[in-house]
């Protein structure tokens, strides 16, 4: 009976990678400065003191970028990497 179990285990994960992995391979993305939330970034980020995913102190930091569906940055509050760019450097300056 254990060997059931592990099987059926087996075979599901093999299925649901199927079915995922075709829909994130076929979406296109983009890159999306001020929605991650603190350790859920995707890589560096503009001042670069960090140049890992998961390295994000606080939520919504106008300076980390996640991936996010191509379209729908505006609609979740984010910002292009050239506004989140114009935005950090007018706050250096200041």
């Amino acid at each position: 009976m254990n060997n059931k179990l592990i099987l059926s285990a087996a075979l599901a994960a093999v299925v649901s990678a199927g079915v995922i992995a075709p829909a994130e391979a076929g979406g296109k993305k983009e890159k999306c400065y001020g929605v991650a939330k603190a350790a859920q970034n995707d890589c560096a980020n503009l001042a670069g003191t960090h140049s890992c995913a998961g390295q994000s102190k606080v939520d919504n930091d106008k300076g980390e970028w996640k991936l996010v569906e191509k379209g729908t940055c505006s609609t979740l509050g984010g910002l292009s990497k050239k506004e989140a760019k114009e935005l950090y450097n007018s706050a250096a300056k200041a």
